[in-house]
């Protein structure tokens, strides 16, 4: 972002601009910021806000062995050489953005320093700094006309924490970030006060004191535009001011939440210390945590990388809200530690936590040299090598976690490619590495950190198709399982890989300045499939079609247009002549009466195909014409404005908004991106050719200049797209009159007689590349279908982030969540008990932070005290000439229960009621299942029989079972 010219480049900032907002960004583009400390909280400070416009990166020491196990920007060579490391880091910290300027200082900062030169920034952070220096720093920032924004942060072993000091008045502009939606009425009462219910009896998520602004209200129509305070009533109703003397409501209309900015008070760091000491006193009777201060004792010294990197992210989005005033910011202390951690190790000798002069000084002190060496013989599979990746892999660098000399292993896989918009979060990536592996990649740049570990990097996507690469063996070599990407079915599936194998398995994702971690223990914790989150809510085939309200709406109608028309389309059409050799054949098999799947659709493509950039201008001037004023009139046509329904009531009411047709105009830059932007969509996948002149809008004037547009008569058809119950056809089945079959040969036969070409090139949505014309096409259509109804459109921004399906993402919340696992990954290694675990949902917008106790395994009763759980698996060893019988008698005799159906897959083995099932009873296994030759193993569902005549069937666990009598051995 290039703070001068107040342009955001997009392809690098896009995932952050979601979170933050241009006025944001324009703001972080024009600050500087000083921080001071170079060690382990400071570096991962400094990774997370480095997109403003200047950082001066303060330090005083040199390079010691200690900093390797914990700043992840010095190496070695650095410490060899007694470099000092605000000159080791200040080139790496600015090679992770090449817009801002990075500085250094190395000059003394105590009591009797003057301070006058910190009056250039906007934010002033300290970390390593002695508490009478924060005080005084503080003062003077706080002092200063605006103040200086100032932030102190400090890490002791297993303790960290961070005070923030904005000034006697900090304005927020929006505290929470989220993005207010329309939420339609379904009535409001002419009433003192009047209570307005929400359509459909959606949760309106609003609070009381709140206001809102109504658009649109029916009868009612004094509250148009104004704005109103809200008192909640329920969650799906709140009360306003008194409507009692208003018109009474009608119909329809929305309201949407007014954000209103709010001032933040804050008192300095003396004055805050004062305030507590006086609590103290009140309190003074209270008793100690002295666990809490013997853990904080012992490991004072030494650090806790992860710990480091969770609560530099919260400090990092501190920064971002001083300099930008987006959210809410931190009042005034935040304290953290992770005493459950070190609890099980205070038994320990003393000689476990001294310093070796190695690089894990630090991480001994909080440990203790034996969970390092486990640390160091750990064999971990991580799945997803993006932003959340690149932070695990840094603190697996820090923690010596799969070090090659003590057998361990870091394995780890990714299928994509790195793309520009990555570097803004994904801090192992540089420039020079776009388009290069991500895995291959990261591998690389953890090594570079610490060049002991051994890590070893794949491209495949883990999914059943790879079950041969990460099977059994594979899973029963770990010792933990780590993802790292935003798939859900792709976590769902490595989660139930992990539960059939018995690995316990460390979740985590992020959405904008929210995170989450989930710990997933075996035979001690719930499974990530234990949960499953409400199903994405598809919106209606009609509201795309017809009668679309809100502009997720139109964005979606243009996305489906574009994969329809450039995806979908040339895909049936290369499909279908793959398979059919040629149009003459084709043409043949229609004439004898033959009926050919999908050549009705493949032949109108064939006989509309354009051959010149002339004619691919005409199609999108005629789509034009079709999607922006012909689907109007035909639908006021079908619907007239005064159209009433059964009840009495308006068709066209909220949510249902009546299109206006649209006129075409060229001189409209909408009206010309739709045209240039379709145009060259369709030549692409014709592979028609054209230049640069041929975009110019002289050229276009004059190709539309010839085109004729036919004259518009209504359909007395009323469409499928009106029908509420319809649902999207699918346009290779429907049903074809004779008159089309007659047309369509016809079509075939002039085809054939002007050689037309038998191939397309389908294109694949690119939202990230603006040269090529699809987000053109996307954001100008779904902006001319909210113009035609009245919604109010989308910038292209917006419009990206909606069709793109993009997750916001920014590098705060990446880092915190990953500091948080990676906590929860030494709890597992070191075996602790089911109380230690935490997991964690934070939001750092408001900022809250809530750790939780990990939902606890459920044991289900299948009878007479016999349970099972999800991680169990009951398992039967066979031979060559073991049958369903004797399978099923060795279930009853090991576990005591009596088997009564036996299903493998979708395959029913045993269903007693099924005819003829009695008789496989004497069938082997081996000719029931049919395995390959190298399968060892099948899981079967077995049910079992139910206490009392009448009962439906016990469920159990699933029973592996193994085809010879050694196969269980891995």
């Amino acid at each position: 972002m290039a703070a001068d010219s107040m342009e955001i480049d997009d392809s690098l900032y896009s995932r952050q601009r979601y979170v933050l907002g241009d006025r944001a960004m324009h703001q972080m583009a024009q600050s500087s910021v000083f921080l001071s400390g170079m060690g382990g909280l400071g570096i991962e400070i400094a990774l997370c806000f480095v997109a403003v416009q200047a950082v001066t990166l303060h330090d005083t020491k040199q390079c010691e062995t200690w900093d390797l196990g914990c700043n992840f920007f010095i190496r070695k060579e650095d410490v060899l050489s007694q470099r000092r490391r605000v000159e080791v880091v200040c080139p790496r910290v600015a090679e992770l953005n090449p817009y801002v300027h990075v500085d250094i200082s190395s000059s003394a900062l105590d009591d009797n320093t003057d301070l006058s030169f910190l009056r250039k920034y906007q934010c002033v952070i300290l970390t390593e700094a002695r508490l009478n220096l924060q005080k005084r720093v503080n003062d003077f920032c706080h002092s200063q006309q605006p103040p200086i924004r100032f932030i102190g942060c400090d890490a002791y072993g297993i303790c960290v924490r961070v005070f923030c000091d904005f000034g006697d008045e900090f304005e927020v502009s929006d505290p929470t970030g989220e993005e207010p939606k329309e939420i339609f009425i379904q009535n409001i009462t002419q009433d003192n006060p009047g209570v307005v219910t929400c359509m459909d009896n959606q949760p309106h998520g609003l609070q009381t004191g709140q206001s809102v602004i109504f658009r649109e209200v029916g009868g009612m129509v004094e509250l148009n535009g104004t704005t109103q305070q809200v008192s909640v009533l329920s969650p799906h109703s709140f009360a306003i001011r008194d409507t009692s003397l208003l018109q009474p409501y009608a119909h329809g209309g929305f309201f949407v939440l007014v954000k209103t900015p709010k001032t933040y008070r804050f008192v300095s760091e003396p004055g805050s210390i004062s305030a507590r000491n006086i609590s103290q006193r009140v309190l003074q009777d209270a008793p100690v945590n002295t666990e809490l201060v013997h853990c904080l004792s012992r490991t004072a010294r030494g650090t806790l990388p992860p710990l480091a990197a969770a609560v530099g992210g919260v400090a990092s989005q501190e920064v971002l809200k001083a300099i930008t005033g987006k959210f809410a910011p931190l009042q005034q202390w935040l304290y953290l530690d992770a005493v459950e951690v070190v609890r099980p190790l205070q038994a320990l000798a003393t000689e476990e936590f001294f310093p070796r002069g190695d690089r894990y000084d630090g991480l001994r002190a909080c440990i203790g040299e034996s969970m390092c060496l486990e640390l160091h013989k750990l064999r971990v599979f991580m799945v997803g090598c993006g932003a959340i990746g690149c932070e695990m892999l840094k603190n697996f660098a820090l923690l010596g976690v799969g070090l090659a000399k003590s057998s361990g292993e870091v394995c780890i896989t990714d299928p994509d490619l790195i793309e520009k918009s990555n570097l803004n979060r994904q801090f192992l990536f540089r420039p020079h590495h776009i388009q290069k592996p991500k895995s291959t990649t990261a591998a690389e740049a953890t090594c570079e950190i610490n060049p002991d570990l051994q890590v070893e990097a794949h491209l495949n996507k883990v999914c059943p198709a790879t079950e041969n690469i990460y099977n059994d063996s594979f899973y029963s070599s770990l010792n933990l399982v780590v993802t790292a990407l935003d798939n859900v079915e792709a976590r769902r599936y490595v989660d139930s890989r992990c539960v059939s194998n018995q690995r316990p398995l460390l979740d985590s994702g992020t959405m904008g300045t929210k995170g989450h971690t989930e710990i997933i223990v075996p035979n001690l914790t719930e499974s990530y499939n234990s949960h499953r989150d409400p199903p994405e809510e598809e919106i209606p085939f009609c509201t795309l079609k017809s009668f679309p309200s809100v502009i997720e709406h139109t964005i979606q109608w243009a996305r489906d247009k574009f994969e329809n028309a450039f995806v979908h389309k040339p895909s049936l059409y290369n499909s279908f002549w793959q398979t059919h050799s040629s149009a003459e054949v084709v043409l043949q098999r229609m004439q004898t009466g033959e009926s050919l799947e999908g050549s009705f659709q493949v032949i109108k493509l064939l006989s509309r195909r354009p051959s010149r950039w002339e004619q691919c201008i005409t199609v999108a001037r005629l789509k034009f014409e079709k999607y922006f004023k012909r689907k109007a009139l035909q639908l006021l046509h079908s619907f007239p404005l005064d159209t009433r329904l059964k009840d009495g009531s308006l068709f066209w009411q909220s949510p249902k908004r009546p299109p206006t047709p649209i006129e075409f105009d060229l001189k409209d830059s909408l009206h010309f991106t739709f045209i240039v932007s379709t145009a060259r969509l369709f030549a692409g996948i014709y592979n028609i050719s054209y230049t640069e002149k041929d975009l110019s809008e002289e050229m276009v004037a004059r190709i539309l200049a010839t085109v004729k547009i036919p004259q518009y008569s209504p359909s007395e058809k009323v469409s499928r797209s009106t029908d509420e119950s319809a649902k999207k056809p699918d346009q290779m089945k429907m049903p074809v009159s004779s008159e089309e079959e007659r047309e369509a040969i016809v079509q075939l036969e002039e085809a054939i007689a002007t050689d037309r070409g038998l191939q397309m090139s389908p294109l694949q949505f690119e939202k990230d590349d603006d040269s090529n014309g699809h987000m053109d096409f996307v954001t100008s259509a779904s902006a001319l279908r909210a113009t035609m109804y009245s919604i109010e459109p989308a910038d292209r921004l917006k419009t990206k982030r909606i069709a793109g399906k993009i997750i916001p993402a920014i590098a705060t919340a990446t880092a915190a969540v990953a500091g948080l696992v990676a906590l929860e990954l030494i709890k597992v290694v070191g075996g602790y008990e089911f109380e230690s675990f935490k997991n964690c949902f934070f939001n750092l917008a408001i900022p809250v932070i809530v750790l939780t106790e990990p939902a606890i395994v459920k044991r289900t009763l299948i009878r007479n005290n016999i349970y099972f759980s999800i991680w169990d698996c009951w398992t039967i060893f066979g031979h060559e000439d073991f049958t369903l019988s004797e399978f099923m008698n060795a279930v009853r005799e090991k576990y005591g229960i009596e088997p009564t159906m036996v299903v493998h897959g979708v395959k029913m083995l045993y269903v007693p009621v099924m005819p003829g099932h009695s008789k496989r009873l004497k069938l082997t296994m081996q000719k029931l299942i049919k395995p390959s030759v190298d399968r060892r193993y099948v899981d079967l569902t077995v049910s079992f029989a139910p206490e009392a005549d009448g009962d439906e069937d016990l469920p159990g666990p699933p029973v592996r079972y193994y085809f010879s009598p050694g196969a269980g051995t891995p």
